[in-house]
């Protein structure tokens, strides 16, 4: 049997990392739209070697704290946490969106591809929106009291709302288990040898004496 003192642990760790996920998802959020100064900023250094450091650096740092954010909404994937803790409804597909932005990275030259960069700035927002609000306004007002914040609790908070948070809790698992298959044939086929007597993707529409 667990123990209560066990229990408590857990619940404690748990509620951490969802206190810890607002503080994430507003660098990750913070990091992303930094994009246009950290490039300003580049151009100001009088070395080649430090513009490329700094750039390094930035972009090391931002999508680091953008798969933190994935790493860390893994609870909102075990039934049991969603539905015995107070935690935001929507955790999951937060997860689920701060994944398809990672996916975009991997599968398109990410900055370099402003179509993407967009679809990036998309998903990274919507899935901080998601988080936020239902932390701010169904997590953290179980505590007031009042009518509309038991309300707003009974909507946005995982252990009042069983029903609808278990459904989202199977979606997002399942919608982050298809974008990981994706993301696995991805990259098998990038790591597959080419045939053969074909040239070379990025070689392709060069003059034979170039190739």
């Amino acid at each position: 049997m667990e123990s209560p003192a066990f229990g408590a642990a857990e619940q404690f760790v748990e509620g951490t990392i969802a206190a810890a996920l607002v503080a994430l998802w507003l660098l990750a959020v913070a990091l992303h739209l930094a994009r246009p100064y950290m490039l300003a900023l580049t151009r100001k250094f009088t070395l080649r070697l430090g513009a490329d450091l700094w750039w390094t650096i930035y972009v090391g740092m931002r999508d680091v704290f953008l798969l933190q954010v994935f790493l860390g909404s893994f609870i909102f994937f075990y039934p049991d946490v969603v539905k015995d803790n107070d935690m935001p409804i929507t955790g999951g597909l937060a997860a689920v969106c701060a994944f398809a932005a990672l996916l975009l990275k991997l599968m398109t030259r990410a900055d370099a591809d402003a179509r993407s960069f967009n679809a990036q700035t998309f998903f990274i927002g919507l899935g901080a929106t998601l988080y936020l609000l239902a932390y701010l306004l169904g997590v953290q007002v179980t505590t007031v009291g009042s009518s509309i914040s038991n309300q707003l609790a009974s909507i946005l908070v995982t252990s009042q709302n069983q029903t609808v948070a278990l459904a989202l809790c199977y979606l997002s698992a399942l919608l982050v288990a298809i974008m990981g298959l994706v993301a696995v044939a991805y990259n098998l086929r990038m790591a597959s040898p080419a045939p053969r007597g074909k040239p070379d993707a990025n070689a392709a529409g060069q003059p034979a004496a170039q190739i």
